[in-house]
């Protein structure tokens, strides 16, 4: 029997961040509707202003490696987002893909929007079923709700759109790294690259890619 002293902790009540109702209830993307009245730049300068960082081992500056996608829509450029959470005890990215996906979604908007990307990849490692499963009921939820693709443009009256895919990654250790992450992303086995050239000149497909850990 548990004594007084050590009372039962009473957890609290915790919105379902997952379901697309309850997100926009909790003002999701409104964000996302607050950048597309930006300017690009002024976009990537306040992330640089936010100091935010990835969560990779470099804890790269975000604003910055953004800063490093060309400008102009001359070639396709892509957006491949890291959740193959590969690390040893890690569960960061599992809890978002379950609890907060939409989040996720939103982030990947602005960032699309910012370096003028039209089409991402969610990474997600082989083994996370449940995740995978998780992140695609948000995504087809988004997409039947307006929030990405096509009919985006007419729900935050903008003239950009997004395309964003769930990829079921090869399970392996080395694909947490960015280049073997894309090498997998082509079908091919998840082996790294040499750089230069760097992804944001020479990535997925051979075209520019940002590649971010959230």
């Amino acid at each position: 029997m548990m004594s007084d002293k050590y009372p039962k902790l009473l957890l609290p009540d915790i919105p379902e961040l997952h379901k697309l109702e309850v997100y926009l209830a909790n003002d999701g993307y409104k964000q996302f509707s607050k950048a597309v009245k930006m300017t690009t730049d002024e976009v990537i300068n306040e992330v640089k202003a936010s100091k935010l960082r990835g969560r990779g081992g470099a804890c790269f500056p975000t604003g910055l490696k953004w800063s490093f996608m060309p400008k102009g829509n001359d070639k396709p450029k892509y957006l491949a987002v890291n959740g193959d959470e590969s690390e040893p005890g890690s569960f960061k990215d599992r809890q978002i893909f379950e609890y907060n996906p939409h989040q996720l979604i939103e982030g990947i908007l602005i960032a699309g929007y910012a370096m003028g990307i039209k089409a991402a990849y969610i990474y997600i490692r082989g083994e996370y079923h449940k995740w995978v499963n998780c992140m695609q009921v948000a995504v087809d939820e988004a997409y039947a709700g307006g929030y990405i693709g096509e009919k985006m443009k007419k729900t935050f009256g903008c003239n950009y759109s997004m395309d964003i895919y769930v990829h079921k990654g090869a399970g392996a250790y080395i694909c947490g790294e960015e280049t073997s992450l894309m090498n997998s992303l082509e079908g091919d086995r998840g082996y790294p690259r040499f750089k230069p050239p760097f992804p944001a000149q020479v990535g997925l497909w051979k075209m520019p890619t940002t590649l971010n850990n959230f």
